[in-house]
């Protein structure tokens, strides 16, 4: 699996090219899968591993921190260290057992002091490797945030700093932000992105998202060029079964006349390479510009494999044109 370099300076990690995401462990994936599922991972060379503390107080009976509290289980039981980065997020854990996102323990000093111990706790890590801000706090001054984030920082709690479902304008804010003061710098983004595209005046139904735009792409290439290292990482990048499987209808912003077109191409491309429709979306989104890792799920071991093998799977130019002039 090829390589990829989060941050700079002393917090900077190595990843591989794809990050599993565990959002489903302890909760919809049981725990002899959920490891069975990240021994697999680690074994085929993945570094990066995905959570939350609020994964997955959604699904009946359960209330956030389930994925973490797995992910510390495994560590411990394997006798994981540095050598695989875990990121995690704070910021959209409910306050109220029964709540959404309305009731978010958000953003400002005391709630990330808290999460930031919580999350340590459950993952057993004294420093956690990747700190996500899950969704914004408008209520909460940036700065406050920022300065909150740059203590736990200096005291060793956390690593790499990142950012999640912002506007483009606020990560631009707190870029000048952290250009003054001992303040960190949102050195990760991790957005929605696919092959698909949404129409951005239809909201997404799922709460709390937010889709890479054209301007956040933009973004992201321009502060690499401009040499600020910033990662991005990529998730929901096969539409939760969207693809393939006439169960799991796509959305409303994507009901446009660029769908029909795109699946199209990609049924193509896929016949022609040998590879199943998920594997070539994986193979695009690995090729793009900027660079972007894939967060991709699994419940089962044969469904991380299909993601493993589409590493291995490079588009030539003709089918990487062919996709791109679709929809």
């Amino acid at each position: 699996m090829r390589r990829h370099t989060l941050g700079t300076g002393p917090a900077a990690r190595g990843v591989g090219e794809i990050c599993l995401g565990a959002l489903p462990f302890g909760t919809l994936v049981g725990e002899e899968t959920s490891f069975a599922i990240l021994d697999r991972f680690v074994e085929a060379g993945g570094r990066f591993i995905d959570t939350s503390n609020n994964y997955a107080f959604w699904v009946p009976g359960f209330a956030g921190g389930e994925s973490e509290r797995v992910l510390g289980r495994w560590r411990a039981s394997r006798g994981v260290g540095d050598e695989v980065v875990i990121a995690t997020k704070l910021g959209a854990q409910p306050r109220t057992p029964g709540r959404g996102l309305e009731d978010a323990e958000g953003l400002s000093a005391s709630a990330i002091h808290a999460a930031v111990e919580d999350s340590r706790e459950r993952l057993g890590m004294d420093r956690l490797d990747l700190l996500y801000t899950h969704i914004e706090d408008r209520s909460v001054p940036m700065e406050e945030t920022l300065d909150a984030l740059g203590a736990l920082r200096r005291a060793g709690a956390i690593g790499l700093v990142g950012a999640s479902n912002h506007a483009t304008w606020r990560l631009e804010r707190a870029r000048s932000l952290a250009a003054v003061g001992d303040r960190p710098r949102y050195e990760v983004l991790q957005y929605r992105y696919s092959y698909l595209q949404p129409r951005f005046d239809i909201a997404l139904p799922e709460s709390g998202h937010v889709h890479a735009s054209p301007e956040l792409l933009d973004f992201v290439q321009e502060e690499n060029t401009a040499g600020r290292a910033t990662g991005l990482v990529v998730y929901s990048t096969l539409l939760s079964g969207g693809y393939t499987r006439s169960d799991r209808p796509l959305s409303a912003p994507y009901d446009h006349p660029g769908t029909p077109r795109r699946l199209e191409a990609l049924r193509e491309v896929a016949a022609k390479v040998g590879a199943t429709p998920n594997q070539v979306v994986l193979a695009w989104l690995l090729g793009r510009a900027p660079a972007m890792i894939p967060l991709v799920g699994a419940s089962s071991v044969e469904q991380l494999e299909e993601t493993l093998q589409a590493t291995r799977l490079v588009l030539d130019e003709e089918d990487r044109a062919r996709l791109d002039a679709a929809g």
